[in-house]
């Protein structure tokens, strides 16, 4: 039979290969009780200083909607902590707390342990090809791609409409 689709499967290799690195890291995280949300939002806030929510959901890759409740919970443990921007009372900047500092201080080395154990393994040279690609995929996205035309007599297969 014939294969329909002849190109390869991006976003199924991107999950694959995030899956693939995350098992790195994971138990770092599982061992230290942080969630991997958790761990992006404190490791762009060690990285940036103080952000607003809407920056850290771009940077984390976290919806707003769930980066609500990850804040609200992180506040709560003191990893966090939230203050009001003087000028304009609407926004709120977002920092770490001496709490999750203290926690990067911890797992950091465990991290970059892991890092060059995976370059070992791997090769440098592999971790750094594979960051430039996605580096430069990731910049390529701001050329824009036209959309397939949708037929317009097609249901959609989960649609609620009876």
């Amino acid at each position: 039979m014939a294969r329909r689709i002849t190109h390869r499967n991006l976003p199924q290799l991107f999950l694959k290969a995030r899956e693939s690195l995350m098992s790195h890291f994971r138990p770092v995280l599982n061992h230290f009780g942080v969630t991997e949300q958790q761990w992006r939002i404190l490791r762009v806030l060690d990285e940036h200083g103080q952000l607003e929510p809407r920056e850290m959901c771009e940077l984390c890759q976290i919806l707003s909607p769930s980066m609500t409740g990850v804040l609200s919970r992180m506040e709560e443990l003191g990893l966090i902590a939230r203050q009001r921007v003087a000028a304009d009372q609407r926004r709120i900047w977002v920092r770490l707390a001496p709490k999750g500092d203290k926690l990067i201080d911890e797992i950091a080395p465990l991290i970059e342990q892991q890092y060059r154990l995976i370059e070992e393994a791997y090769g440098s040279r592999v971790v750094d090809d594979l960051s430039r690609a996605l580096e430069v995929f990731i910049a390529a996205q701001e050329t824009p791609v036209e959309r397939v035309e949708l037929p317009v007599t097609t249901k959609a297969v989960n649609s609620r409409r009876p």
